[in-house]
C-alpha cells in the first residue's frame, strides 16, 4: 500500500533564482568597492572638490574602463531588480511586456548617456 503525502509539486517560471541572487550580490559588492575607491580618491587629494578634481579622477584610461565595468554592473543590477518587480506585481501579460521593453530602452539610454559623459572628461 502506497502513501500519498500530497500532490506532486509543479515548479513554474524561468528558474532565475540563484543566478539572479548571485548577480545582485556580486554587482552590489562591485559598486560598493568602486564607490569606496572613488570617495577615498576624493578625500585623499588636496584642494576643494570641484569639476577639475572629478575630471582628474576619471581622466586615466584604466579608470574609464573600470567605470564602464561598474556602469555595466549597475545596469545588470537594475535590470534584475526591475524585472523581478514587474514579474511579481504586474499580472497582465501585455502590460508586463510593455514595462520590460520600457525598462530595457530606459537602461540602454542611461548607459549611452553615462558612457558619453564618461568619455567626454
Amino acid at each position: 500500500m502506497s502513501t500519498n503525502y500530497g500532490t506532486k509539486r509543479v515548479v513554474t517560471g524561468a528558474h532565475y533564482g540563484l543566478r539572479d541572487w548571485l548577480a545582485q550580490r556580486i554587482t552590489a559588492a562591485l559598486m560598493v568597492l568602486f564607490t569606496a575607491f572613488v570617495l577615498g580618491s576624493l578625500l585623499l587629494t588636496a584642494g576643494p572638490i570641484g569639476y577639475t578634481k572629478w575630471a582628474g579622477i576619471f581622466a586615466a584610461h584604466w579608470m574609464k574602463g573600470l567605470t564602464f565595468v561598474i556602469i555595466a554592473a549597475l545596469l545588470i543590477h537594475v535590470w534584475v531588480g526591475m524585472r523581478d518587480i514587474w514579474m511579481d506585481y504586474i499580472k497582465p501579460v501585455g502590460l508586463r511586456l510593455a514595462l520590460h521593453v520600457f525598462t530595457i530602452v530606459w537602461l540602454l539610454t542611461c548607459a549611452g548617456w553615462a558612457v558619453q559623459s564618461l568619455w567626454r572628461l
